[in-house]
This record gives structure tokens, sequence and C-alpha cells, in this order.
């Protein structure tokens, strides 16, 4: 069993190396290129290839997959929005995915991201750095008794919900599919939820009926001064209605793991670049806006849940096993 890891960075290297010896016979081979159309060719003589969040997995790139004789596609992530899973079908293509790796890094990172935005604890930091320890500009609001709305309650959103609990959050969630065995949340509607969270934290996939979920007619439902984090996937927020809202004070702060426009640089060192947008730019020009890159995962529990599940996909489709997290179009 060859497979080829796409994308991959030292630390995956590090995680699957030390896992792999327990998978004899699953033969790994790493490079940093990412893939897209005019890399896949680079895929010829193995048997799957393995990606991440940022890679290409349109029809084109699959077209050519499966011209270089790939039969398996395995994401080392939860997500797979960036994966025509038609195409895959067509062709006979298996996608397995990683469902659960750490729900509570996500959502522990999502909680970091709600702090260090609302107490301005990246301010404060480099302001203490320059020796600069006067108060302004640092204002904060207590959670204790506040309302945090949860959408989606999948594991990470459970477990989002439970931190908020544990700083004596009243907690509301919306989900499709509630969990009716859940007695420390109430669900709400959507619309509900927009109107009564201090807190709103999003933790469902990204879908068409779930893209640009925040907008300017959502927004205009919230409290004036709530706060918004997105750990989950850029494409729930329209961007530019965002920014509209932060010019127009709706938001007391915002926290993003993820944006938009992500895909092109996510995990790449880009400070000697001038990015050719300015969203990122814009927002970060936001005192009250605290960003990361994409690390809500990066623990080293989730790392080697990863590593492990992903092995154990490649495996069960090597044997011919039942394939338990095999995505369907």
């Amino acid at each position: 069993m060859k497979i080829l890891f796409y994308g991959a960075k030292d630390y995956d290297q590090q995680f699957f190396d030390k896992l792999a010896p327990q998978y004899p016979g699953v033969s790994i081979k790493f490079i940093e290129a990412n893939i897209y159309e005019e890399t896949a060719s680079l895929a010829k003589g193995y048997d799957g290839i393995c990606a991440f969040v940022n890679g290409d997995l349109g029809a084109p790139v699959i077209e050519e997959l499966n011209r270089q004789g790939v039969r398996l596609i395995l994401m080392r992530c939860a997500g797979y929005n960036n994966v025509d899973l038609d195409t895959a079908a067509k062709y006979g293509i298996k996608v397995l995915r990683v469902p659960g790796y750490s729900p509570e890094a996500v959502a522990e990172h999502a909680m970091a991201l709600v702090l260090t935005a609302n107490r301005h604890t990246h301010k404060a930091y480099i302001k203490c750095r320059e020796n600069n320890f006067a108060l302004n500009g640092l204002m904060g609001v207590n959670l204790y008794q506040k309302t945090a709305g949860i959408v989606g309650t999948g594991k990470i959103g459970l477990a989002m919900a439970r931190i908020c609990r544990g700083f004596g959050m009243k907690v509301i969630a919306y989900d499709l599919f509630p969990n009716k065995e859940l007695d420390f949340l109430e669900y709400v509607s959507l619309d509900e939820l927009f109107r009564r969270s201090d807190l709103i934290s999003l933790h469902c996939p990204l879908t068409e009926e779930t893209h640009h979920l925040i907008n300017e007619e959502s927004i205009a439902k919230m409290k004036d001064g709530v706060i918004l984090v997105n750990t989950s996937r850029g494409g729930l927020i329209r961007t530019d209605d965002l920014i509209a809202g932060i010019r127009d004070h709706k938001f007391f702060a915002v926290g993003l793991d993820v944006y938009e426009e992500e895909t092109d640089f996510v995990y790449e060192d880009m400070s000697e670049r001038i990015l050719q947008s300015s969203t990122i730019q814009r927002l970060l020009s936001f005192p009250n806006v605290a960003m990361t890159s994409h690390q809500g995962f990066f623990t080293e529990e989730a790392l080697t849940n990863i590593a492990e599940t992903t092995l154990q996909n490649a495996v069960a489709f090597r044997d011919g096993k039942e394939l338990k997290n095999e995505v369907l179009g």
C-alpha cells in the first residue's frame, strides 16, 4: 500500500513516522507540494493520496488522480468540502476522513480566541513588551451569566458548550438534529439564537445550506455588542458583511481561526510577500479582532489521533474491511 502525502509539514511527518511501524505494509512518501491540478500527476504509481483541508480536490484534480491509477483519497482532517465527491464516486475512488480527532482541541482554541479578542490579550502582550502598561483600549466584558449560542452540536460544539457552561454562561444551541439527551443546554431556532446570544460560536460543517450563514441579514438580528467566534470553516461567514458589521460597532469582539481567503496561504509563511487581496489586512486592522491560522486542531493529542485514524483508514481499504469513515456523495 503506497500513499503520497501532499502538503506535508515537519509535524505531519513526525506523528505519522512515529505510528507507521504499527502498520506494516503501508509505505508513505511525504512531499511539501500541495495537491492541485498541476501536481496531481505526481501520484502516478501510488495506491492512494493523503490531503488536508487546504488541498484542491475538485473535479479536474480527481480526474487526473484517476488517470494515474489512484483508488483512495485520505483526508487527514474532518472536513471534506474541498472534495468533489460526485467525481470521486464516478471513478470509484474512495474518500475517507478523520471524523473526530480531538473535539476539545478545537473547542479550547475557540474559547482562547473569545478570551483574547474580548480582553485584548494580544494587544496587551505587545504593549507590555514595549514597556507600555497603560490600560487604555483593553477593557473587556464578563462572560459569567451571559448567554452563549452554539451553532452545531456535534462533538466540537458540545465541547464548546461544556466550556461555556464552566464559565457560568447560559447555553443555547441550534442544530438540524438536536440531541434530546442533553440537559445543560436549550435548543432554539437559529433566529432566536442570533437574537439572544451574547457569544456566538460556529461549529457546523460548510454546506450549500450553511454557506454565508453569517451575513448582513443574520448580523442585523444579533445583539449589539455580540462576540462572534469561528473555528469551523471560513465560508460560513460572508466576510464583507462581517467587516461592515465591525465598522458599525455591531460586534464587541471577533475571533477567527478560519476565513474565506485562507486556502492559498494557510500554513505558509507569507511574511515576506505582499498579499494580493486586502480582506485579511482589513480584518487585522480592527482592534477587536483576533485571528489565528487554522490552528484549532494543533495539539499533540489531536495530531496523534489524526495519524492513527488515517493509517487505520488506509489499512481498512487495503484489507477490504468496513470503511467506517468513508465519505459518500
